[in-house]
């Protein structure tokens, strides 16, 4: 039986639809009980084996396993050795944990605003920014919307060299049949919980720069010329050498167990989430006030995300609308709130790069996402839509909208 980590909340109705549920296979499941009882738990043959195996199935030339996406990123920016304080471009509609990256690499955020439809950025938007120094820049393919690096990077005026990809999102698309991070000098991937391939934690950096994954592969462990496990192999040696920066952010070989055996699913899971996104649009065009996530021209779309947004004509705001599913058992998020209206960020940024990013400040109170991953049943999809619908059909009244969630 798969592990559904929902289904283990104490007090859960069976009959909730939540925002996301990880399922962990049997095989996997089978595969950490291995390493567990290997006597070796940390980063070893099994994470060698998972870096081959990533790297074959997104047809990357080199990957190297880390500890989280935000590390990757961080490591990725370190490798590209620019004096510290340089700019580097990046979203304002991220992860904050993105921009906590440049910061920790010693580098300077420039934000970008959003693209009104796509939700990453444009060439225009980051030309915009550029205006305030550019020397790298993050690229983020936002809910699973791929970008291409290459056109943003001209836009930029900067070396696609100089492009990190945050490929949190992006695992499973592609662009003219290449996977994003194929072809990549570093494109950043998540295996949270949540994301498209979920061990729990953990990250990987692809590049097409040998030297650069050599580089990354001695950061991950402090900068050490050898790691534990072939330094304690029976033939290996003791001796090691440190000879650049590093940083604690080595995987382990039980993620790795974990990682292989789910890799397997992967192209499964990819067709089932473009199934959904399928179904989602069919019910939702429909009704009047949701604007439905756009479709990429020539490209393959991840779906990670299923990001509605909700405008005046629906009839109720977004967080309304975000109550009134949950009462109804129906679990949704926000993806996300822009980094520059985080007090944090405002401080650390400025008011002034914080106070032009107008598009971003107009979509966020927009933005609503809706359930999505592997597992879900057409009914569950169809539920999520006819709740929707119940509630623009009503919102103007405010009449009760079927069965609330408390009287089940």
């Amino acid at each position: 039986m798969n592990i559904d980590l929902a289904s283990r909340v104490e007090n859960a109705d069976p009959r909730d639809i939540p925002f996301c549920r990880t399922v962990i296979t049997p095989d996997a499941q089978a595969a950490a009980v291995r390493v567990l009882q290997s006597g070796w738990v940390t980063m070893g043959q099994e994470s060698i084996a998972f870096e081959e195996e990533f790297a074959s199935w997104l047809g990357a030339r080199h990957v190297v396993a880390v500890s989280s996406c935000t590390a990757a990123l961080q490591m990725a920016l370190m490798g590209l050795k620019l004096p510290n304080g340089s700019a580097v471009l990046t979203p304002t509609l991220t992860f904050s944990g993105a921009v906590q990256a440049i910061l920790h690499a010693g580098l300077r955020p420039i934000l970008v605003d959003v693209d009104e439809q796509s939700l990453g950025v444009s060439e225009a938007g980051v030309a915009a920014a550029a205006r305030k120094g550019a020397e790298a820049m993050v690229v983020q393919h936002m809910a699973g919307y791929p970008l291409d690096a290459r056109d943003l990077a001209n836009a930029a005026g900067i070396s696609h060299s100089r492009v990190v990809e945050d490929a949190a999102h992006g695992l499973g698309a592609a662009i003219a049949g290449a996977a994003i991070g194929s072809e990549s000098p570093a494109a950043c991937f998540s295996f949270y919980a949540t994301k498209n391939l979920p061990i729990g934690e953990g990250g990987a950096i692809a590049t097409t720069d040998r030297q650069l994954a050599d580089r990354l592969r001695a950061m991950r462990l402090h900068g050490m010329t050898r790691d534990a496990w072939r330094r304690y192999e029976l033939s290996g040696s003791w001796e090691y050498s440190v000879e650049d920066v590093g940083l604690k952010a080595n995987f382990t070989d039980l993620q790795a167990a974990i990682g292989r055996a789910q890799l397997r699913e992967l192209g499964g899971w990819q067709r089932r989430r473009a199934e959904l996104a399928a179904r989602y649009d069919a019910h939702l065009v429909r009704i009047r006030g949701i604007q439905l996530p756009p479709r990429p021209l020539r490209a393959v779309h991840a779906w990670h995300l299923y990001i509605v947004q909700i405008h005046e004509e629906f009839g109720r705001s977004r967080d309304e609308t975000a109550a009134s599913l949950a009462e109804h058992g129906i679990g949704t998020s926000v993806h996300f709130i822009p980094v520059h209206q985080l007090s944090y960020f405002r401080r650390t940024l400025g008011t002034e790069m914080c106070s032009t990013l107008p598009v971003a400040d107009l979509v966020f109170p927009r933005l609503l996402s809706l359930p999505l991953y592997p597992d879900m049943s057409d009914d569950d999809v169809d539920r999520v839509c006819q709740t929707l619908e119940d509630l623009s059909r009503r919102s103007s009244h405010r009449m009760p909208i079927g069965e609330p969630h408390g009287s089940r």
